[in-house]
């Protein structure tokens, strides 16, 4: 049987020796979730009963949730606390949408066809879910992907990442806990190969990704016909520096922004643009906030940024970053790798616009600073790209502010926040080929549900 070894982020130390499941057992489990959903729904009253008692039993386990983020994800400790109480507020979220989705009355009489007629709208639950999740936030991820099946009445399979599947693992027994029949949530540890099988099997109705862009649209095109899908994969986030008065909180906060969990976040600021004449003062106002982050093991209670998932991950943005500064690239802090898994906060100054860290998804602690002429130049630079999530401008300036934010391409646009703003009941996608479809607790309950038209003759 292959084992899945799982790793303290920042030392390497076993902290778990799993079985992985074989192509037989992901059968076994496929069939089991087709016949629970054959076999109908559970009662809505079930449903919330089971996601109000979930909610106080990861309540009473905050410190062990946030103690295993830090461990296995490296996420460090003071930010995944942040991770559980999000995680808590997204089960309690779905309880008050369940309230918020209903069908609806179809006028029948606008035309003649139509008359002694009456037609209604029932939801039903779509089927059998598949989630395959990310490390980056081993709970809430997990939270965004079952959470919503539970409550929409889907049996769901998840597989989390192979790097941090303990969150996933927990959550589903405290689930089972909280008294929801064996079989509606299975977590799937699987290679890569079994994990296609799974995703593809035409008992699939639907299909939640969130991971890379890559292996995303690569398991969309080989799913089965009818099969749904959503899929949040990343984006280089642009963030446009107008005229701002509070400059100080602005820097302070744009290193957490672009720093947060070592920068492996979607929505991670990594492109700053920023008036030509005041660029260099700027940047070096954010790297020195960037270069007092105290880098270390995650569970540390002083530690600002963690580890990078994988040594792999290390290589990548070290070669990434010295090619930029080769390139052209000013080098304001950082720049330098600190041992297999940790790299210092780097600030970048005019990289060349074709840089793989201009260009590409960094998912590292790297923020990088342009220069501009004018706004519609900022914009421009802004739109460059094939990937396109949320941005962000800031600005003094209401109206100016409201002017780019109609010119950017991004599916959400915050103003004088950062691109990682985000509550869970708010619309959470991907436009061009950082995603497709919308999450977001409620509308992810949306997708996972049916709608049936009823229609009677009087």
């Amino acid at each position: 049987m292959e084992k899945l070894i799982v790793k303290q982020a920042y030392t390497g130390e076993t902290l778990a020796e799993l079985e992985m499941h074989d192509n037989t057992r992901v059968q076994q489990m496929l069939s089991m979730a087709q016949t629970l959903h054959k076999a109908g729904r559970l009662p809505e009253a079930q449903r919330i009963e089971v996601l109000q008692k979930l909610a106080n039993l990861v309540e009473i386990e905050h410190e062990d949730f946030s103690r295993l983020i830090a461990n296995e994800g490296g996420k460090p400790i003071r930010d995944a606390r942040v991770e559980v109480t999000r995680a808590i507020s997204g089960i309690r979220i779905a309880i008050i949408e369940l309230g918020n989705i209903k069908g609806e009355e179809i006028p029948m009489d606008y035309t003649p066809a139509g008359v002694g007629h009456k037609a209604h709208t029932i939801l039903e639950s779509i089927g059998v879910v598949v989630a395959v999740s990310a490390f980056n936030h081993p709970l809430n991820l997990a939270i965004h992907q079952v959470i919503p099946a539970i409550a929409s009445g889907c049996p769901v399979i998840i597989k989390p990442a192979g790097l941090t599947p303990l969150c996933t693992l927990r959550l589903a027994a405290l689930i089972q806990e909280a008294g929801l029949p064996v079989g509606w949530v299975q977590v799937a540890l699987l290679n890569n190969e079994n994990a296609e099988k799974l995703v593809t099997d035409p008992r699939v109705a639907f299909f939640s990704f969130i991971g890379s862009a890559k292996v995303g649209w690569s398991l969309k095109s080989k799913l089965a016909p009818g099969t749904r899908c959503a899929l949040e994969h990343g984006g280089v986030a642009p963030l446009i520096f107008d005229e701002y008065a509070n400059e100080e909180d602005f820097v302070s906060g744009v290193v957490k922004a672009s720093m947060y969990h070592s920068g492996q976040v979607c929505v991670s600021v990594q492109r700053i643009y920023v008036a030509e004449k005041r660029m260099q003062d700027l940047a070096q106002k954010i790297a020195t906030v960037a270069a007092g982050q105290v880098v270390g093991d995650a569970i540390n209670e002083d530690c600002d940024l963690g580890p990078l998932i994988s040594a792999k991950e290390t290589d990548r943005i070290e070669l990434w970053v010295n090619e930029a500064i080769t390139s052209g690239a000013q080098l304001i802090t950082g720049g330098k790798r600190i041992n297999a898994v940790s790299y210092e906060p780097t600030v970048l100054l005019n990289p060349p616009k074709d840089a793989k860290v201009s260009t590409q998804e960094v998912f590292g602690p790297v923020v990088c600073i342009y220069g501009y002429k004018t706004l519609d130049e900022a914009i421009e630079q802004a739109n460059s790209l094939d990937v396109s999530f949320q941005a962000a401008v800031f600005s003094d300036n209401v109206q100016r502010a409201m002017e780019v934010a109609a010119k950017l391409e991004a599916s959400a646009v915050i103003i004088n926040d950062y691109t990682t703003f985000r509550v869970d009941w708010m619309p959470f996608a991907g436009r061009k080929h950082s995603g497709y479809g919308i999450g977001g607790i409620g509308y992810t309950m949306r997708d996972m549900l049916e709608h049936k038209m009823i229609v009677v003759k009087k």
